[in-house]
């Protein structure tokens, strides 16, 4: 069977269950777009800029599970979706960008935006690579399918030089890609179950990549036949219903002090696929740092993350999936009328840290973030970047469905709202919110117009404080009353969102919300939700002149 090596290469995405591409169109893979012209059943997303294409595709491998699909052109295309590809990397998800590339006769010239895609990309992918054979398209696409998927999941780059594309070849398909999975063996497990066993105020703390649905029951049903409490790692908060009674909160950016001094002085921790970084251990203060004080067992489907900063008693190389699913089957030992005194402290301290507080200015947005969880159902999604705002919704809302936050681990910011549109485009059915500060609207809102275009009817929050509210924050506290760099001046975002063609509302006072919310999901098409927000409401605990006041009484 002849065929070009573009068409070799759609017909492995199809056989591999590719149902999806988010691109930015260019010359360097026309071949390409001609071939997907004949394969109706993959849908072309075409997005405004290749950091929104590629967070899309990050965004819908984390929805699905299945590997996020990008294409974008070579040199400024490639080097713009890198944001994305980052992304992908810290927070284990798996994602292929095909790049187009210059053609084989011109590297090694600095032609026309030429980029080595093997250098510029090999400290961020699990696999960067070029396709210079056509012969070897579907073996190398093979490759790219289980790399991206197999043991701790990221992304992968593959360069596509254009003439090869159009090559012809007889290589024939492969079989579809089968992830593999790394399990716990019998006497890794027997241990696991002693130390649990003898714990009597034991903490499991669940996040990274390779979850599922079955896999988050599975661990509930653990927690609860053996009486342990349930934390996730930063922005993995949809890994356990927050509804449930063994749900302890998240460990991330400024956690509850209570939780956190729990991770301190638990007797035993498990760690199952969570990287042990900065994020997750509030910068190295929660464990001690080479040896913890508390007894650690960390589980990752990454043997090379087992052992990077701590010392574990127990460490076992295997997946999350895998793990849940024989954890649930292990039955319960020890003191669980003690642990079951732990666990309702820990749920208790969860519900006092989710009540509403009082903040500067007329919109109270735990006020709105609570009465977002009364309204929406269970399988709702949440997607933001990064700023302040997200704090919010990390302390206030309660993620109860499977996959319902989709939100950058790495702190990227302008993800929110490419994340929003591929979470529609995957599940039309729900109600997606795309949460942004004015900064992370900006970064990426042009993808409004792809909501619009392909009628991917998200409700985008813009909350509004006219400055970089993190930096602020931050320099706040290292330089007080020095402004320098943060401030920001705005367009009316309500006027942006309608010469877009979506719907727009602007809220000033927190009662204003739900009546806007209500004519936002109404209206039936994207819809942009404008919020005023004091900027002396920066965070839920303390105010902007708080946090410079403190700042400048430290400093004398």
């Amino acid at each position: 069977m002849s065929r070009t090596a573009a068409r070799a290469l759609v017909d492995t995405l199809r056989l591999n269950g590719v149902d999806t591409i988010f691109c930015v169109p260019g010359e360097s893979y026309l071949a390409v777009l001609d071939a997907l012209h004949d394969v109706p059943e993959i849908k072309v997303v075409v997005c405004r800029q290749e950091g929104g294409a590629a967070y899309m595709a990050d965004a819908y491998a984390k929805a699905t599970g299945k590997p996020g699909i990008c294409f974008v052109t070579r040199g400024p295309g490639i080097t713009n979706a890198s944001v994305g590809i980052h992304v992908a990397q810290q927070d284990s998800s798996p994602v292929i960008v095909f790049m187009g590339q210059v053609g084989r006769d011109m590297f090694e010239r600095e032609a026309f935006q030429e980029v080595d895609v093997r250098k510029v990309f090999a400290s961020m992918t699990k696999w960067a690579a070029q396709i210079d054979d056509a012969d070897r398209v579907p073996e190398l696409m093979s490759h790219a399918f289980h790399t991206a998927t197999s043991g701790r999941p990221g992304p992968v780059v593959l360069a596509l030089p254009e003439d090869m594309l159009v090559e012809p070849t007889d290589a024939p398909d492969v079989r579809p890609f089968t992830p593999v999975e790394t399990g716990i063996g019998a006497g890794a497990l027997a241990r696991l179950r002693g130390l649990l066993a003898e714990a009597k105020r034991p903490l499991l703390m669940l996040g990274g990549g390779g979850w599922s649905a079955q896999a988050r029951a599975d661990t509930q049903a653990f927690a609860e036949a053996w009486e342990v409490p349930l934390t996730v790692s930063f922005r993995c908060q949809d890994y356990v219903d927050n509804d449930h009674g063994h749900y302890a909160g998240d460990v991330g950016i400024g956690p509850n002090p209570k939780l956190a001094e729990r991770v301190k002085t638990t007797d035993l921790l498990v760690v199952l696929g969570a990287r042990l970084g900065e994020m997750t251990t509030s910068g190295y203060t929660l464990l001690s740092v080479p040896v913890p004080a508390q007894r650690l067992v960390h589980i990752h489907a990454g043997a090379e993350e087992l052992g990077k900063v701590y010392q574990p008693e127990l460490a076992i190389n295997a997946g999350s999936a895998a793990v849940a699913a024989a954890l649930r089957g292990l039955a319960p030992a020890g003191d669980l009328a003690a642990r079951r005194d732990w666990v309702r402290a820990a749920r208790a301290d969860y519900e006092a840290w989710q009540q509403p507080v009082v903040s500067p200015g007329p919109v109270q947005m735990s006020e709105i973030v609570r009465w977002l969880v009364g309204r929406l159902p269970g399988d709702a999604m949440i997607c933001n970047g990064a700023g302040n705002y997200a704090t919010w919704f990390h302390r206030f809302y309660r993620y109860r469905g499977w996959r319902t936050q989709l939100a950058p681990t790495n702190g990227s910011m302008g993800y929110g709202v490419p994340a929003g549109v591929a979470a529609k485009l995957q599940h039309p059915e729900r109600v997606v919110i795309a949460a942004a500060g004015d900064g992370c609207f900006l970064m990426n809102g042009q993808e409004l117009a792809t909501a619009v275009q392909y009628d991917a009817a998200v409700v985008f929050l813009v909350i509004d404080n006219g400055m970089y509210g993190t930096i602020r924050m931050h320099q706040e506290r290292e330089y007080p009353a020095r402004i320098s760099g943060t401030d920001l001046k705005n367009p009316n975002f309500a006027q942006l969102a309608e010469a877009y063609g979506a719907h727009a509302e602007t809220v000033l006072r927190t009662e204003e919300f739900a009546p806007a919310f209500e004519r936002a999901v109404a209206a039936g098409k994207p819809a942009l939700i404008w919020i005023k927000l004091d900027p002396e409401a920066i965070t839920p605990r303390l105010s902007m002149s708080q946090i410079r006041a403190a700042a400048q009484q430290a400093k004398g």
